[in-house]
């Protein structure tokens, strides 16, 4: 269950929801009761499918634009679209910042980016957040 609500955690992270994801993984990391390397594949998969969610929304914006409930508006949409015109699919390697994270991964769908060079690149640099977390845990663990 402890798995589960981590990989919930992480998928909701990665859209517009604006928490960290951090805390819950360092402390799960840090209570030593669970596998480590299984957590960091679940915060992993969890968070680079929220992008992948956020890719979705933005590929059928115009569908979701006109509903009442859907979080994103033209500003969010014009700040992640000029992000990712200026600095391209390399910007999709800082999809796990927070603030600029979500709307480049959303501005990649609206723009028809294609689908496997964005897992890619959104996997790149959501796993290595979490990979720079868990050694930095685990490192700190043994020290101490």
């Amino acid at each position: 269950m402890i798995y589960f609500s981590l990989f919930v955690v992480a998928f909701t992270v990665a859209t517009i929801i604006p928490f960290g994801s951090e805390a819950y993984f360092i402390t799960l990391l840090s209570l030593g009761e669970y596998n480590n390397l299984f957590l960091l594949i679940v915060v992993s998969i969890g968070n680079i499918l929220g992008s992948l969610f956020n890719w979705f929304c933005g590929y059928y914006v115009n569908y979701f634009i006109k509903k009442s409930w859907f979080p994103i508006n033209n500003k969010i949409i014009n700040k992640g679209n000029k992000i990712f015109t200026k600095y391209g699919k390399w910007s999709l390697l800082f999809s796990w910042v927070p603030f600029i994270g979500d709307p480049i991964t959303f501005a990649a769908g609206t723009l028809r980016y294609p689908l496997i060079p964005f897992i890619l690149l959104v996997s790149i640099g959501k796993f290595g957040r979490y990979l720079l977390i868990y050694i930095s845990i685990i490192w700190a663990i043994n020290i101490f």
